[in-house]
C-alpha cells in the first residue's frame, strides 16, 4: 500500500512540475513603436551630434548586410567625419538571421574603429566602446558616450506579451 501511495504522489508531483514548466514559456518581446520613431525619440532624449539617416544602398555598403533580412531598420551616422557616434535599430524578419546581423554590426564597429584609429584618438576610444543590444528580434547598435541612457531609452519601447 505504501508503495502505491508513493508512486501516486510521485506521479502527481511530476505532472505538476511539467505543467508548471510548460506554462512558463517565454513570451515574445515586441514593440508597438516603429524603429525609426525609436531612434528619433532616443536621440531627442539623449542628445547626439548631428546624424543623418543612411539609405538602403549605404546600409548594404557600410554595414555589410542584406537589408532584405530586415523587417525594418534605421541607421544614423554622423553628418561630419569628426565624430564616431552612431545609433541604429534593426528589426530582423526571422530569428535565425540574428547572428548574421550581429556579425555585420560587429564588422561595422571594426570599420569605424579603423577609421578613427590614427585620425582622432578620442573618437577611436568612443568607437571601441560600442554597444550591441539584442531584445527579441530587435538589435540596437550604437557608438556613444551616453551608453546607459541610450539602453534605458531603448528598453522603454518594449513590452512582454
Amino acid at each position: 500500500m505504501k508503495k502505491q501511495s508513493f508512486v501516486l504522489m510521485l506521479a502527481i508531483v511530476l505532472t505538476l512540475a511539467l505543467s508548471a514548466c510548460s506554462s512558463n514559456e517565454a513570451a515574445p518581446i515586441e514593440s508597438t513603436v516603429p524603429v525609426k520613431e525609436m531612434v528619433d525619440k532616443m536621440i531627442t532624449e539623449v542628445e547626439q551630434p548631428g546624424l543623418i539617416e543612411l539609405d538602403e544602398d549605404s546600409v548594404k555598403q557600410q554595414y555589410h548586410l542584406d537589408p532584405s533580412l530586415l523587417e525594418e531598420y534605421t541607421v544614423r551616422i554622423p553628418m561630419m567625419n569628426v565624430k564616431s557616434n552612431e545609433v541604429s535599430v534593426f528589426k530582423v524578419k526571422e530569428e535565425k538571421d540574428i547572428p548574421t546581423i550581429e556579425t555585420a554590426i560587429k564588422q561595422r564597429a571594426e570599420d569605424v574603429q579603423k577609421q578613427f584609429e590614427t585620425y582622432l584618438p578620442d573618437q577611436y576610444e568612443n568607437a571601441k566602446n560600442y554597444k550591441l543590444v539584442t531584445k527579441g528580434n530587435y538589435l540596437l547598435f550604437f557608438i556613444s558616450e551616453d551608453a546607459d541612457e541610450l539602453v534605458k531609452s531603448f528598453d522603454s519601447f518594449f513590452v512582454q506579451k
